[in-house]
């Protein structure tokens, strides 16, 4: 019988790290072949297992990702731009897909993606739910059926930990709507309103942000004409809804050419 893929999961004790591990550990598609975390931090040289408090589960955390990655064929990274950058080089020397939920990358973090994604499959994506992605298509839909009389605002909620704004999502749904009407979302976004803002501009795309408790996820998209209002909205109540997604994504890069891929290749949404 085929082995089943091996997959690392970066950033191994944060709250998505350790849902990822619990979540490919429950799956009989794939197995763990290891962890990351810093170098210096606690879990380094610990089975990923006891480090999270229960039974050991035969898979180390390490802090040099060379090792583990030589062993797998996926690493799932929701970590922080810089480490997602630098993991990138090391699964395209390993040739093993690198899935990224990593958000609040910058257009030229992103671009440094580019070298790692000529030999290895990188599958990239502000939101791994398929109701978020089912979201993303409608969004531009609705927004190339609707003319500049409708404003559009995305409205987006996640708890107080959370470090970037507006949340990657949103900015997915920002693109959707402005690849719908045809124009850069750089031009027509509207990221912060404070004091005397002066009236909206026709044609802007805006986003409003919420941070407080323990919201996992809650996207909105806002087209407001005269008299009338469409509203597209996304309510996440579980995180593993994500770990579910990046698990997909992994299987779904296993036999896929080195290139820069999104999660609306793998759920087979693009048009």
């Amino acid at each position: 019988m085929t082995e089943l893929p091996g997959i690392v999961i970066a950033g191994a004790s944060g709250r998505m790290g350790q849902m990822l591990i619990r979540s490919v550990m429950e799956s009989d598609k794939m197995r763990l072949v290891g962890a990351l975390e810093r170098p210096g931090h606690d879990w380094v040289g610990q089975d990923v297992g006891v480090a999270m408090g229960g039974a050991a589960l035969g898979a180390l955390v390490y802090d040099d990702a060379l090792k583990p990655m030589a062993q797998a064929q996926a690493v799932i990274d929701f970590t922080a731009p810089e480490a997602t950058i630098a993991l990138s080089k090391i699964a395209a020397q390993a040739r093993a897909a690198h899935i990224i939920g990593t958000t609040g990358m910058t257009d030229e973090q992103i671009a440094q993606l580019e070298p790692a994604a000529r030999h290895c499959a990188i599958v990239r994506a502000g939101n791994m739910s398929l109701g978020v992605n089912l979201l993303v298509q409608l969004t531009k839909q609705v927004a190339a059926a609707l003319d500049e009389d409708f404003d559009i605002e995305v409205i987006e909620a996640h708890h107080h930990h959370k470090v970037d704004a507006p949340s990657g999502t949103a900015l997915m749904l920002g693109e959707a709507a402005a690849a719908g009407r045809g124009v850069d979302l750089a031009q027509v976004r509207d990221a912060a309103r404070d004091g005397i803002t002066g009236a909206r501009t026709r044609g802007d795309i805006g986003f409003a942000v919420v941070r407080g408790g323990d919201i996992v996820g809650e996207h909105e998209v806002l087209f407001a004409g005269a008299g009338e209002r469409i509203v597209l909205r996304h309510m996440a109540t579980d995180r593993a809804l994500f770990a579910k997604g990046a698990l997909r994504a992994a299987l779904w890069a296993q036999d896929k050419a080195p290139g820069e891929y999104d999660m609306l290749d793998v759920l087979g949404l693009k048009r």
